[in-house]
């Protein structure tokens, strides 16, 4: 067995010590990243009772008690949510409430509107050929054909130019609204030389009327159009008369200034 000088035994354990040296370090290292691993992923879950089981399991894995991580976990705040996103809820919550009351605005504003119109209705008794409605788009009003038109033409009737020059005087708002004039027909097939089908037929009647309504200066032709569905967006069937009755129309949308719907719950 090899005999080792005392001066050969203190170079081995000097040796011995120095390649173990590193070891320190690493350890360190490794428990630092392990820490920062705990703490990014706490932060990121925004949860402070999953922080500290997490924070206690690692001070007891590694230094066999408590430590300042199970104390510093960041302060809990409503539904796990940092500050910075408290503060953006509270800015959405503003923003929504301005948003909400700009729709009550509107609806209400509309609501006016149709009240005008609805009396306008009544007093000239047109309940049978002139209706109103508040939906999703705006507000509608649907002018059955026979009150404007004769079978198979788009030439608004003389009858008829009275009630156009009324009805755009009820257009009329501040601040103006865009209005949109759709003309509608049943699926008979149309048989004149002048138009080659219901949808050529329901345009011009569109078209017609709009430039009725234009007739009062204050609406302005930057806020009107006019469009042709012919018989593709029927109201009822087909297969009958009276169906085909309430297909023959013309409809005029207010638009409002914001997308809203009318519900209860909304206009107190």
């Amino acid at each position: 067995m090899p005999r080792f000088t005392q001066k050969q035994k203190q170079k081995q354990k000097k040796s011995h010590e120095t390649d173990e040296a590193w070891l320190i370090p690493y350890a360190d290292m490794l428990t630092l990243l392990l820490a920062l691993f705990v703490v990014l992923f706490a932060m990121s879950e925004v949860d402070g009772k999953k922080f500290k089981k997490f924070s206690s399991a690692f001070h007891q894995q590694f230094t066999g008690g408590t430590g300042v991580l199970e104390h510093d976990a960041p302060i809990e705040t409503p539904l796990g949510s940092s500050v910075a996103d408290l503060q953006k809820k509270q800015k959405t919550a503003g923003e929504d409430a301005a948003y909400i009351q700009q729709v009550k605005n509107e609806l209400q504003s509309l609501q006016t509107v149709q009240q005008r119109i609805n009396a306008f209705i009544t007093s000239k008794h047109y309940e049978q050929s002139l209706q109103t409605k508040l939906t999703e788009n705006g507000l509608l009003i649907t002018i059955l054909d026979h009150a404007l038109f004769d079978s198979g033409s788009a030439e608004v009737k003389k009858s008829a130019v009275k009630l156009g020059a009324d009805l755009s005087q009820l257009l009329v708002t501040n601040p103006p609204r865009s209005i949109t004039i759709a003309g509608h027909t049943d699926n008979i097939p149309i048989v004149t030389n002048r138009y080659q089908s219901n949808w050529e037929l329901s345009a011009m009647r569109a078209i017609n009327f709009m430039q009725i309504l234009l007739e009062n200066k204050q609406l302005s032709p930057k806020h009107l159009s006019a469009s042709g569905y012919g018989e593709y967006r029927p109201t009822a069937s087909n297969k009958t008369t009276n169906g085909q009755s309430k297909n023959r129309r013309v409809e005029v949308l207010i638009l409002p200034k914001y997308n809203v719907k009318p519900n209860a719950n909304v206009i107190k």
